[in-house]
């Protein structure tokens, strides 16, 4: 089965052709993705009329160039899958119109993708796991625990109740002056800070449930840099590396209340797969991976290339769907809210 998949969620154009193999592998046989960086940057985030204007110029080049790299050509696929929520409404859109009207043009079932199932189940694309398993969705948008019993059916055991974890690195990089998007800036310039320098919350920590809460960790940042100010350099870093141990502990912490959770309902150690842009944080791999050590978990990360935005995740989820014999009609609509746990598993 052979399924291309189109994503145009928020500020990357992507397209992918991702094989799914008789046996549940899948091959990824074309991923081409189109950061739209130099675009937001002097905006300091993403601008949802110009993410919209660049899928439009950039969408068709995009989707021919995975067609060719693997020489295939739309009568070959046997679907057309593409991002419809949860995301911003303009681009996604784009993606799900074009996808659409390739599925009516070539005859081929059409997927109408959850950007947050595509997330979840890009674990079994890249390691071949089974269900069930233990997810963290770290985001710019989203930072939950799912536990996922199959495609379709998804748990959700916490979620945040102020900002994503992928926000909050990219508003202290702001306040810090630091480049956009902000996660990479401050994972790179806390490498060189002092991460016990300052003592700073670790919101939720200790409490029951698998909630998470980032918002009074950002405003205990910037009380502290306006205390400091104006800013060296060594502040800049010990404040980053500070912040950045705020986070993987709060993770972690979280993250071990679901591990408890999971082995006391079903006497297993889980697989626990961390998947988003914020899973390609080391400080938080690592924490992680000594986490589910301590409960005799694996842990599974996919590839850098797949935790940010990007199609063959997309085109993935659209194979584990078809290969159920589910499929959508042309008629599905973008939406800009889209819960994993509200998904109809049938």
């Amino acid at each position: 089965m052979r399924v291309l998949g189109i994503e145009t969620s928020c500020d990357e154009t992507a397209a992918a052709v991702v094989e799914r193999r008789a046996d549940g592998s899948g091959v990824i046989l074309s991923n081409v993705v189109l950061s739209q960086l130099a675009e937001h940057a002097p905006f300091g985030g993403v601008v949802p009329e110009i993410a919209a204007r660049a899928h439009v110029e950039a969408l068709d080049s995009l989707i021919a160039r995975a067609l060719r790299e693997p020489g295939i050509a739309a009568a070959d696929l046997d679907g057309i899958a593409a991002t419809a929520g949860p995301g911003l409404i303009g681009g996604l859109l784009v993606g799900l119109m074009t996808g659409k009207a390739i599925a009516a043009a070539a005859g081929k079932p059409f997927v109408a993708v959850n950007h947050l199932e595509a997330h979840a189940l890009t674990a079994r694309l890249s390691d071949g796991i089974g269900f069930p398993y233990l997810l963290l969705l770290v985001t710019g948008g989203h930072t939950q625990i799912v536990a996922v019993r199959g495609v379709g059916t998804y748990e959700r055991w916490g979620t945040t109740v102020d900002d994503a974890v992928g926000e909050a690195f990219d508003k202290v990089a702001k306040m810090l002056g630091l480049g956009w998007p902000g996660g990479p800036e401050v994972e790179r310039i806390a490498a060189g800070g002092d991460p016990q320098r300052f003592a700073f919350p670790r919101p939720m920590a200790g409490r029951p449930g698998c909630d998470f809460s980032f918002s009074g960790l950002k405003t205990a940042v910037r009380l502290e840099a306006q205390k400091l100010a104006p800013l060296s350099d060594g502040d800049v870093a010990d404040l980053c590396a500070s912040f950045q141990a705020a986070v993987t502990d709060s993770l972690a912490d979280r993250t071990r209340s679901a591990l408890e959770r999971f082995v006391a309902g079903s006497g297993d150690a889980p697989t626990l797969v961390v998947a988003g842009g914020v899973a390609a944080n080391a400080a938080v791999r690592g924490r992680l991976e000594g986490l589910a050590g301590h409960y005799g978990a694996t842990l599974v990360a996919p590839p850098l290339r797949l935790c940010g935005d990007n199609a063959a995740m997309v085109a993935w989820a659209g194979c584990e769907r078809l290969a159920l014999g589910r499929s959508d009609t042309l008629d599905a609509p973008a939406r800009a809210r889209w819960p994993l746990d509200e998904m109809d598993a049938a």
